[in-house]
């Protein structure tokens, strides 16, 4: 067993960034006002100068105005916002039809089976085995009556990414509001509403070397979007809720700090981790596509074991590793993502996902393997569904 435990769950939660903690820090402690005090004195114009400009990084690094960027708690609530902010607005105006893909992570989806127990209708999109949605398919869905499209930037599991803008191009066509969920891709994957047809994009700091808790809706000046949430005039009276300053700043600084240099590594350890798996472990299957993925994420399915065995075994050697969604680890129910592209049950139980971060190195890419090898090994031995295969005589 190692000493050093090795973090490899990056997609799920990332360490924070020391310096983002430092731009952090005076706002715990020396400018702590609330910003909608910048009437009354000093210290809350400091707190509105700190968030305005935290909200402008933001919004550049999208491509966007600052009145189009507005703070949520983190992505939960943004893409809460979305989806049930355009049923407010829409769904008694122009019709109650949504449309989302059936991989979406559990705020879209979730989202979407409130609405359905409000009276929408939700088509769930099929997608193909590498998680791609099918634009001839979305084309056919869209009806007189749908008002939004949710289908994220880039799969939480499998780490696929969509052609959104493909996607953007057939909704506006329609005359249809699209959303994305891109709280894997922002500052991984190149997103810029300028030149892509979104109306909505729900980002957060916590996968980015950021504080957890705070995050962004992005919104395209005209968007019809209601209010869902009372209690303030807070975000352009779009979100109510005492401003997280702190938090603001740091996702700022976190965004700020993401490097082509370093996305570049993260590609090669993902390709270096993804060649070995298959190379020196037999009975494997790569999760998601091939070239269509996030920079960072490594998603594989292993015949004859079970994924939440992997990682207990991982975990006992240092590694932590996760098994289907981060959201749904407590759930014996198996992925649902790996169901969607049409998986079975053996590789929707088998399958685990290792995600990279800033603070990995390729010597711990190689450990990983290397442990992951000898764990599937010894599992397979004693597995009713492998031992058959890879047990010992006797």
């Amino acid at each position: 067993m190692q000493e050093k435990r090795v973090y490899l769950d990056n997609s799920a939660s990332t360490r924070l960034d020391e310096r983002v903690l430092e731009a952090m820090t005076p706002y715990f402690f020396d400018t702590y006002a609330v910003a909608t005090s910048e009437f009354a004195y000093t210290q809350g114009i400091e707190a509105r100068e700190a968030l305005d400009e935290a909200r402008l990084s933001l919004a550049k690094a999208l491509g966007a105005e600052p009145e189009e960027f507005v703070f949520t708690s983190g992505s939960t609530e943004s893409s809460n916002m979305a989806l049930k902010g355009v049923a407010l607005a829409l769904g008694r105006k122009k019709g109650k039809h949504i449309i989302v893909s059936k991989i979406e992570d559990f705020p879209v989806l979730q989202s979407a089976e409130a609405l359905e127990r409000d009276g929408f209708r939700v088509t769930y999109l099929e997608v193909d085995n590498d998680g791609l949605v099918n634009p001839d398919l979305l084309r056919e869905s869209i009806t007189d009556e749908t008002i939004l499209v949710s289908i994220q930037h880039a799969n939480q599991e499998i780490g696929t990414i969509q052609d959104i803008a493909g996607i953007g191009a057939i909704c506006h066509e329609k005359g249809v509001l699209f959303h994305t969920d891109a709280t894997h891709t922002f500052g991984r994957v190149l997103l810029n509403t300028r030149r892509i047809p979104v109306d909505m994009v729900t980002v957060s700091a916590h996968t980015i070397h950021g504080p957890k808790g705070i995050g962004g809706l992005y919104v395209r000046k005209g968007t019809p979007l209601s209010k869902w949430m009372d209690g303030g005039f807070q975000e352009f009276d779009l979100r109510a809720g005492l401003e997280n300053i702190p938090g603001a700043v740091g996702f700022a600084r976190a965004v700020e700090l993401i490097t082509a240099e370093e996305n570049k590594r993260l590609r090669f350890m993902r390709d270096h981790a993804i060649r070995r798996i298959l190379k020196e472990i037999p009975d494997t299957m790569l999760n998601g596509h091939r070239r269509k993925r996030l920079p960072h994420n490594v998603n594989i399915s292993f015949h004859f074991v079970e994924g939440e065995s992997i990682t207990l075994h991982l975990d006992m050697h240092g590694f932590a590793v996760s098994t289907g969604s981060a959201c749904f680890s407590r759930s014996l129910q198996g992925s649902h993502v790996i169901y969607g592209i049409g998986g079975d049950h053996e590789r929707a139980h088998g399958s685990i996902r290792i995600t990279l971060g800033r603070y990995n190195a390729l010597e711990e890419v190689d450990a990983v393997v290397d442990t992951l090898a000898d764990v599937i090994s010894e599992l397979r031995k004693i597995s009713p569904l492998g031992k058959e295969k890879y047990g010992e005589e006797v």
